[in-house]
């Protein structure tokens, strides 16, 4: 792989953005003399180059001869005066193939006819060949072609599929290389092997143990006094990581996870066992769920609020027994509930509305969040005052209750989500339009909560990166807005996806959210935290070692196992964790099947 930056090409030198000035050319031999030589960039790289339409009018197999004159100039150090040698060359999107079905009658489609995947995985011919092994061994074991083709493909399909996600995840990795580029350069070398996220940590660990080290030592070398390891060889799950005054001792968190089961916004005994117990798992951030800055900003009448001196209270004795008993901080999110607002809770009927009692809803525009839900009202300037006087109100009772971590909640469709993404968001006043008319709103809040939060504690601001809606809020716009909130004094960026609105169609797998996470931290230099479909060990170590988050949190898994964190340092033999006293016997009585590298062969995505 060559990467050549173009930023003083007299085509681009003048551009006012700095982004996608990378070139990079993927090279495979193929033979002792000849190497297969694919140049790629940023489509919008090509445009502002002029590099398109000089094909027409060429015939079928004819080679683009100014692209070959071109790439060989800007190329012309690694090419040491050797030519490219055009077959059929020309400026391409690469072509995602994924056919419903592979088979009609008795034709059979194989290799790049029914599926492809991205180059960058070297996976074309390797495929194609396994398709006519695999579609040999079916016919072997059944002499009816019909039975033999569907056996085939039904056995075939799903590695395919694998392998294509992989494909796609490497193939997202290179098309914004830009982000990468700015790391030094052994993360970016890491981040370039443990692309597709089949290779990982404890994978690279396996295939060259000593450049493992190597790239372990540096990590270790390279972090800041407050984020230094105990001792040169601790994975970075548990190296400690600081923000403002505040230090957690390691790099996971609980996300917050809605439990529903507070009455007038109370939070009870079931929140205090259900974060209590994940803070004495060993988690060293253990955030609370959407906790409501009003009565009529809940989602459900289960959701739990701040908007009173005695929901303060009770929230102090959470805080007083997480800080008294446990190492962990804890953070509380805040948020209102906009659109989605007024409804059952989920076991009685997921974004169903209330059978009496509903209260009025607003959002960024009067639009429903499904068929059958409540219609809200569009936002006025008025209530737009009332709210931030809400959330200000809410953060003072968070500081009384000595929560360590403020976070907004601006994701997932919910009020200040529904101002961000143009999906929700169809208003003609200053509230509208542009990203910096649909964040206005967010940033308020935003302002008068830092204020009010005090200065020595983080504040964190959680996005939905993208709506998964064509034309909806995009990772561009993500990465725009976080440059934003951090002028704003926001200290970390909680980068989710989705939710927004029902047509959305998220691209579901292990990590899948961790490159906006990966591209928000390395473009707008804020520290973001990952989370979404994050179930291992190896996987934390992996996203933190590459620099793609700064903290891992993880949801689900903790819902079965609260001492995640206790068990991943068993797990890997470290002392580094700190144990509370009173299970201190334990620390060598339990052994978790999981194994530390992350159980690659079930392929989790």
């Amino acid at each position: 792989m060559f990467l050549e930056d173009i930023e003083h090409s007299e085509d681009i030198k003048h551009s006012d953005d700095a982004a996608h000035r990378t070139l990079q050319a993927h090279i495979y031999p193929y033979d002792e003399t000849r190497s297969t030589f694919i140049v790629e960039m940023a489509e919008a790289t090509w445009q502002r180059l002029q590099l398109g339409g000089h094909d027409a009018g060429l015939s079928p197999g004819e080679s683009d001869q100014h692209a070959l004159d071109w790439c060989s100039q800007i190329f012309s150090r690694h090419l040491g005066g050797r030519p490219l040698i055009g077959n059929n060359s020309r400026w391409i999107s690469f072509p995602r193939i994924s056919c419903g079905s592979w088979v009609v009658n008795n034709v059979v489609l194989l290799g790049d006819a029914a599926h492809t995947a991205h180059y960058s995985v070297g996976s074309g011919t390797k495929m194609a060949l396994e398709d006519a092994i695999a579609l040999a061994d079916a016919m072997a074991v059944t002499g009816d072609v019909s039975t033999a083709l569907k056996n085939y493909e039904s056995e075939r399909r799903p590695q395919i599929e694998s392998l294509q996600r992989a494909a796609a995840t490497s193939e997202d990795w290179f098309s914004h290389v830009d982000h990468h580029r700015r790391r030094p350069f052994e993360q970016f070398a890491f981040s370039l092997f443990t692309r597709s996220q089949r290779v990982t940590y404890d994978n690279l660990r396996e295939r060259d143990a000593r450049y493992h080290e190597q790239t372990l030592s540096w990590f270790a070398e390279q972090q800041p006094p407050a984020h230094q390891p105990p001792t040169p060889d601790t994975p970075p799950i548990f190296y400690p990581f600081a923000l403002r005054d505040v230090t957690f001792h390691n790099r996971i968190g609980v996300s917050p996870m809605a439990q529903y089961s507070a009455v007038d916004g109370m939070p009870n005994d079931w929140h205090k066992v259900h974060l209590g117990s994940r803070a004495v798992g060993g988690a060293a951030l253990v955030m609370t769920e959407m906790t409501c800055t009003s009565p009529d900003a809940r989602i459900t009448l289960g959701c739990t609020g701040i908007w009173n001196a005695q929901q303060a209270e009770a929230w102090a004795g959470i805080t007083r027994f997480v800080h008294d008993f446990t190492g962990a901080k804890i953070g509380m999110q805040l948020g209102h509930a906009g659109r989605k607002g007024s409804t059952k809770v989920p076991w009685e009927g997921e974004d169903v509305p209330l059978e009496a009692g509903n209260w009025p809803l607003v959002s960024a525009s009067p639009m429903r969040y499904r068929t059958g839900s409540q219609m809200p009202a569009e936002m006025s300037n008025a209530q737009m005052d009332a709210v931030l006087d809400d959330f200000v109100a809410a953060t003072r009772r968070a500081a009384e209750a000595e929560f360590d971590l403020v976070e907004l909640h601006a994701a997932h469709g919910y009020l200040l989500s529904s101002f961000l993404s143009p999906v929700t968001n169809r208003r003609s006043d200053e509230h509208g339009g542009s990203l910096e008319n649909r964040a206005r709103f967010l940033l308020r809040v935003t302002e008068a909560v830092r204020e009010t939060w005090p200065h020595a504690k983080p504040l964190s601001v959680r996005i939905s990166a993208t709506d998964w809606v064509e034309g909806g809020f995009s990772r561009s716009e993500a990465i725009e807005l976080s440059d934003m909130l951090k002028g704003a004094g926001v200290d970390i960026i909680d980068v989710s996806s989705g939710q927004v609105d029902p047509s959305g169609q998220p691209a579901y797998g292990r990590l899948y959210q961790t490159p906006f996470a990966e591209a928000i931290r390395n473009t707008v230099g804020i520290p973001t935290m990952a989370v979404g479909a994050i179930s291992s060990i190896d996987d934390v170590n992996t996203v933190l070692m590459a620099g793609r988050a700064d903290i891992c949190l993880i949801a689900r898994a903790h819902l079965v196992d609260p001492y995640w964190t206790l068990n991943a340092a068993i797990d890997l033999g470290r002392g580094e964790q700190p144990w509370p006293i009173q299970y201190w016997q334990g620390r060598t009585s339990r052994r978790r099947e999981q194994v530390p590298d992350a159980l690659i062969d079930r392929d989790l995505r």
